[in-house]
């Protein structure tokens, strides 16, 4: 997908672009102090994340702007997650790309990605550091919930949310 406006490009990922997006997250990650055990910041495929996004019931999603890499985003059926749920995951963006509508475009493309792959909800994990994204999330529809969901390990990602991708539109949210 090409945004004539601004030249960004969401694709999905590639084998070359494993380094480049496991150093954007982990750069975010050390922005807002939360690069630490228990995030993705430590998670052992950050590096195979082209690898890691072959599974079935997967995909994962780059923003690039001029050959560079700006943004990443994906779901995956992360393990002990109920039936039709898979998990929003390491959505981060570049500081220089936020609030440029990157974001939507990732998020989008995972809404759709997750519906082609017939999940009904939607499933992500953060951290009140990243407050902002908390405020984008909610703007799409995600809820609260007051316990984890699944086992993805992120032992210090202590908020979790929720979203039905049955009963929203992807457009009714995102006037940011």
């Amino acid at each position: 997908m090409i945004n004539s406006a601004n030249k960004i490009i969401i694709r999905p990922i590639l084998e070359p672009d494993n380094n480049a997006v496991a150093d954007l997250i982990k750069e975010v990650l050390r922005e807002h102090r939360v690069d630490k055990p228990g995030t993705a910041f430590a998670d052992s495929s950050l590096h195979q994340l082209f690898e890691t996004f072959r599974q079935v019931g997967s995909a994962y999603f780059v923003a690039e702007d001029g050959g560079s890499i700006i943004g990443g985003g994906g779901i995956y059926p992360t393990p002990g997650l109920p039936a039709g749920y898979c998990e929003l995951v390491k959505l981060y963006l570049h500081r220089k790309s936020r609030e440029q509508g990157t974001g939507i475009k990732l998020i989008r493309a995972c809404f759709s990605a997750a519906r082609d792959a017939g999940y009904t909800h939607l499933y992500l994990e953060t951290m009140p550091e990243l407050n902002k994204a908390i405020r984008f999330y909610e703007r799409f529809g995600f809820k609260h919930l007051t316990h984890p969901l699944g086992q993805s390990g992120h032992f210090n990602c202590n908020i979790w949310m929720l979203r039905d991708l049955n009963n929203q539109s992807d457009n009714e949210n995102d006037k940011l």
